[in-house]
Parts: C-alpha cells; sequence; structure tokens
C-alpha cells in the first residue's frame, strides 16, 4: 500500500513510519520539518496548504493524519483552529478528489473532558479547551467525508497521554522534574491515569490500515491503568530517587501556583513548567474505557510498567 502519513516526522509518526516500512509498504512524509530519521521519505508542506497536500497524496492508497497542534501553551490560540481543524477539512477534501478511500486520524481522549469516569467510545464529549475542542470538530468533519461514500473507510484513535522514548510531552517533563527533585507531589495521588506508549500506538495504527468501510472509532490507553501516585513511584524507583518533599500540596493551592505561572508566562512571553491546566490535568481522572480495543484482537508489544521503564533507561540513565 502506498501511504500518506502527514506530520510523520514528529514522536507518533517517526515510530509509526518504521512500522510501515517493515510491513513493506511505500510511505511518503509531509511535514514542516524533515524527518530527522527519514529524511529521504519527507516531502516539506503545511497540511493546511491544499497544494501540499494534493501533490503529497497524489497515486496514495491511504492518508494518516497525525499533524496537530496540541501543547498546553500554543499561542496564538488560533493554530489550534486553523491546524486541527483547517488541515482536516484539507485532508478531506483532497481524498475525495484524488479518489482515496482509507484516512486514520489520531485524535485525543481530551475530547471527553476532565474527570471522566473510564468514558468509552460511546460517551458524551465535553471538550475543555481549544486543543480537545478543535480535535472533535476534526473527527466531525472526517466523518462527514467518509459518510459521503458507501466504500471509504475512517479509522478515529483517540490516544490517553502518549509517553516514549525521545518524547518531550507531560510524561517527561514529569520525568525530568522527579530526576531534578523539583517535583512536589500535588493532591491525593489516587486519580488513575490512562496511559500510551508509543511503541504499542504506533503498532495499533499499523495493524488499522486494512479496516473495512465505514468509521472505526478506538480509544487506546495501554492497561492496567496506574493513579497518579503509582506513576510517581514507578518514576522514582527508575530513577532511585526520592522526592524532596515528601508530602502532597493541597489541589487548591497548587492551581493557585498554576495561575502564578501562567501571568508570569504572559508578561514574559516564555513557556513556564508550571501552568493551572498542567495541575488540574495531573490531578485529574483521566481514565478512558478500552473494550473496544480489547475486542479488537489488538495485543501491545509492551507491558505499561516495562515501557515507562524504557523510556527512563534510555532517556535519563544512559544520558
Amino acid at each position: 500500500m502506498k501511504i500518506l502519513v502527514i506530520g510523520g516526522s514528529g514522536f507518533i509518526g517517526s515510530r509509526l513510519i518504521e512500522l510501515l516500512i517493515g510491513d513493506n509498504h511505500v510511505v511518503t512524509n509531509l511535514d514542516l520539518r524533515a524527518s530527522a530519521k527519514f529524511p529521504e521519505l519527507t516531502t516539506l508542506g503545511d497540511v493546511r496548504n491544499s497544494e501540499d497536500v494534493r501533490a503529497a497524496a497524489t497515486s496514495c492508497d491511504a492518508i494518516i493524519n497525525l499533524a496537530a497542534e496540541h501543547r498546553d501553551d500554543v499561542r496564538p490560540l488560533s493554530l489550534y483552529e486553523s491546524v486541527n481543524v483547517g488541515g482536516a477539512h484539507v485532508v478531506a477534501d483532497c481524498a475525495a478528489e484524488l479518489g482515496i478511500s482509507r484516512i486514520m486520524f489520531t485524535s485525543s481522549v481530551a475530547v471527553y473532558g476532565l474527570d471522566k469516569v473510564s468514558p468509552d467510545e460511546t460517551s458524551p464529549t465535553e471538550p475543555f479547551n481549544e486543543y480537545s475542542r478543535t480535535k472533535l470538530a476534526a473527527e466531525q468533519i472526517l466523518t462527514k467525508w467518509v459518510e459521503a461514500d458507501g466504500t471509504r473507510s475512517l479509522v478515529i484513535v483517540r490516544p490517553s497521554v502518549v509517553f516514549g522514548e525521545g518524547n518531550r510531552g507531560n510524561v517527561d517533563a514529569l520525568i525530568r522534574a522527579i530526576a531534578s527533585r523539583r517535583f512536589i507531589m500535588t493532591g491525593r495521588g489516587s486519580n488513575r491515569k490512562s496511559m500510551s506508549y508509543v511503541g504499542n500506538v504506533s503498532a495499533f495504527l499499523a495493524s488499522r490500515l486494512d479496516s473495512t468501510p465505514g468509521t472505526h472509532l478506538f480509544n487506546y490507553a495501554d492497561t492496567p491503568d496506574l493513579t497518579s501516585r503509582e506513576i510517581v513511584d514507578t518514576i522514582c524507583a527508575a530513577l532511585k530517587v526520592t522526592l524532596l518533599v515528601p508530602v502532597a500540596l493541597p489541589l487548591l493551592l497548587s492551581v493557585m501556583a498554576g495561575y502564578v505561572f501562567d501571568v508570569v508566562a504572559k508578561l514574559t512571553g516564555k513557556s513556564m513548567p508550571i501552568s493551572a491546566i498542567r495541575v488540574r490535568k495531573f490531578c485529574a481522572e483521566t481514565s478512558v474505557g478500552t473494550n473496544r480495543l480489547r475486542s479488537s484482537g489488538f495485543v501491545a508489544p509492551f507491558e505499561l510498567r516495562t515501557a515507562l521503564q524504557r523510556t527512563i533507561e534510555n532517556d535519563f540513565l544512559e544520558s
């Protein structure tokens, strides 16, 4: 199969392209920057630009759209709309024009909102920020695309927080804070956090390329879920460190501190290690239901705690 991966130079894309090549697919990567791992497969372009996407997608059998604005501190906020929603419009329009019948899209469990108890794919959505709102809007655009033609296949995967070697996201920030003994536990730590290892998410995406016509929606998380306290304890054990402050700060006090850092970030234009939304997300119940994933027959290559330890060993203990 000839596949266009949009946003393939990133964290998930690099792992996914490696798997696709291993399965003998022909891959083109469209990204704003060249892939460090697969520069020869990269065409520079923007998901918001229909000419870029059309040129890269010509003669392809499938499009996998990984491109997104996803950080908590994206400015201006309009980038969420232009990239996440505008990009979905471009992908759907180009696929329809070129006769491409397969699209795969990575959304997010953030569309369910915060503090939801194991929502599954039938649960109501409640986006709580521009990222989750625009991810849901992109899903709706692509759903209209697949409904317009009974031969089309759409796979939407909503991963929980994704971590792994080389990532610089929230889990990496947590590991770094604990490693430098700058982390202070917030809240009771009993809230469950669904997590996804990049090697497992990529393997699942690669396994869905032969999906039948229609819409196939999956939550993705590696099980069993860990509580925030279990995650911190696992990281501490792997790093062989103890927390500088053994007691946890109350949630309200931590959120207030986050707002102070938000003001500093706005005044200085610099990204701060703490923000109110990051505190809220860390202390929120963010578990998701994965029965549909389990019934798909997919078996994750890596166990969750082992994957977390692999990430720490690769990115911290060997550096």
